[in-house]
């Protein structure tokens, strides 16, 4: 008799809101920065920068292109009349405040646009300046995390608390029997093991290892604490391009000590406002002149990655574009982010690999190497893909 196959490993459920048009929100203290970063990363003056706290009081969105080279020799390759990236959605929130969690300042709406997106950029305040104000009277970019962090989290333990008192008042009636009845019990044991994380645990929703079942409850609470944060350190001018700044270790160890894994990058909104009014050109030479590079890059690429998106490519004379699409998504669903008609009549998918056409150099050369892929429903995307689908009339 043959040995029995080995179950599958199950998949893993994403933490987070499901989709592809995901967001992700600036936040920190007031007069940190955040406003001027928004402003350099979107190449507007939407945000209010000013020297005063709650400057921004109405969250400002704006789409930024996501820098890729494999786009770059793709439009290269095809010379297409329209070239369209991958873009990262990016909401300007107003500044946090201590008390926050209790409606001080613009707590409540704060926290509610904090909600409404699916990451979290926090802008951490690293340079002296007697001229720009300090909400909290002096920098200390330890205490301003640790507020943060604290208001985030007190908010959660409210929304928790408030949602299990809710669920234990119709879980009184509950019997043993039914399937439903089974279900809502296991409900109000996640939610209070969620409470359970944030209050005796002290950590936040995202560091905890859940089971699938676990994160189906977590993701439809859509907890502040469980959004992916990148800590984005705002230097002045001069320790960025000397890489060296007093608080920049006690950062990192307070990362390490709080929420270990969280990715830390420093920049310099100064620099930036500074290589923004230039020509390319300029930019390129001011770098060589000054030994480093703009971070924004960099940033963007961490912010979209955090996310857990990735992008496939269709290419052509017409067009190159990048689509965005949730790590994990089958072909039918890819091909829907372009139309609803190529999921719903989903045929097959002609797929090759972006290093493959780097590789051979033609789709011609693909084929012919036989690395031309037919694929179907249960094919799931890999990040740099190039896709030309097959639909039903």
């Amino acid at each position: 008799m043959p040995p029995k196959k080995a179950p599958a490993a199950e998949k893993k459920v994403l933490l987070g809101r499901p989709g592809n048009n995901l967001k992700i929100g600036i936040v920190g203290l007031p007069n940190v920065g955040k406003s001027s970063f928004f402003n350099v990363l979107s190449k507007t003056d939407l945000g209010k920068a000013a020297n005063f706290p709650y400057a921004t009081i109405n969250p400002e969105e704006a789409r930024i292109p996501v820098p890729d080279p494999r786009f770059e020799w793709l439009c290269d390759l095809y010379k297409p009349t329209s070239r369209v990236p991958a873009f990262l959605t990016c909401i300007d929130i107003a500044g946090l405040t201590a008390g926050a969690s209790t409606g001080a300042g613009l707590g409540n709406a704060f926290l509610s646009h904090v909600r409404a997106v699916d990451g979290i950029f926090q802008v951490v305040r690293a340079f002296d300046d007697a001229e720009v104000i300090h909400v909290e009277g002096d920098v200390d970019p330890c205490r301003d995390m640790e507020i943060i962090s604290t208001e985030l989290r007190l908010k959660d333990i409210e929304w928790v608390e408030k949602h299990l008192d809710g669920l234990k008042k119709t879980g009184r009636a509950l019997g043993n029997t039914s399937l439903a009845d089974k279900a809502k019990k296991e409900e109000i044991a996640t939610v209070q093991k969620i409470y359970d994380v944030l209050t005796k645990d002290n950590k936040d929703v995202r560091k905890y290892d859940w089971n699938n079942k676990e994160l189906d409850v977590v993701n439809g609470l859509q907890l502040l604490t469980a959004k992916p944060v990148t800590y984005l350190v705002n230097l002045s001018e001069r320790d960025y391009i000397r890489k060296k700044n007093k608080w920049l270790p006690k950062i990192k160890a307070w990362i390490d000590e709080h929420n270990t894994g969280d990715p830390l990058i420093p920049f310099s909104v100064a620099l930036e406002e500074r290589l923004a009014l230039m020509s390319d050109e300029e930019r390129k030479e001011e770098e060589t002149k000054i030994g480093t590079t703009s971070a924004l890059g960099k940033i963007t690429h961490h912010g979209y990655a955090s996310l857990d998106l990735i992008r496939y490519f269709t290419c052509g004379p017409v067009e190159v574009r990048a689509w965005t699409i949730r790590k994990g998504t089958k072909a039918p669903q890819a091909a829907g982010v372009i139309h609803s008609d190529f999921e719903n009549k989903f045929v097959c998918g002609e797929i090759m690999s972006y290093e493959d056409l780097r590789e051979y150099g033609s789709e011609s050369s693909v084929k012919a190497a036989g690395k031309l892929r037919q694929q179907g429903k249960p094919y799931e995307m890999v990040d740099g893909d190039i896709a030309y689908w097959k639909a039903g009339a």
